[in-house]
């Protein structure tokens, strides 16, 4: 089970790049269950999601590149590209920042995973997680991957706005 919320950011945190970080691609095969396949550094994953926003299923399976490659020809919608960072917070928690690439360059994601969703409600984010959209699909992943330019677009410009 994963339980997680989302914040989107005006920007990542000042000292971002002193922290671990991973670079991603992914790609979906389906989003209605998702089912997604993902390159994280040198490693394949597949994944099936269920339907559901804060809380869902989740599956994840060991990939070979080869296999990354084959299914990654059969993926619709757009490739995500993004560079996520993993920041401690004081709370113990730790958020994954997902800075994105290709298309989506100034959008700036935080994601905290909880152990339940008690948990997960109780969670008093720190002030430069402004705004939270955990209730908003847009934000998905899989989501994004649908979008068509002029949605990426107006959804980034959306963002301009708000900051």
């Amino acid at each position: 089970m994963e339980i997680e919320r989302k914040f989107l950011l005006k920007r990542a945190p000042r000292h971002i790049s002193e922290c671990p970080h991973s670079r991603i691609q992914q790609a979906y095969l389906c989003t209605e269950p998702v089912m997604r396949i993902r390159k994280k550094d040198n490693e394949y994953i597949f994944t099936y999601k269920s339907a559901g926003l804060m809380e869902r299923e989740e599956v994840e399976v060991p990939l070979d590149k080869k296999s990354y490659e084959h299914l990654l020809k059969k993926c619709d919608g757009n490739t995500v590209s993004k560079t996520r960072y993993y920041l401690p917070l004081d709370s113990g928690f730790t958020a994954e920042i997902d800075v994105f690439h290709d298309g989506f360059d100034g959008l700036v994601i935080a994601e905290v995973e909880f152990p339940d969703l008690e948990t997960a409600h109780g969670f008093i984010p720190p002030a430069w997680m402004n705004h939270d959209v955990t209730g908003d699909a847009r934000f998905q992943n899989s989501n994004l991957c649908q979008m068509k330019e002029n949605e990426r677009i107006t959804l980034l410009k959306e963002i301009l706005l708000h900051q």
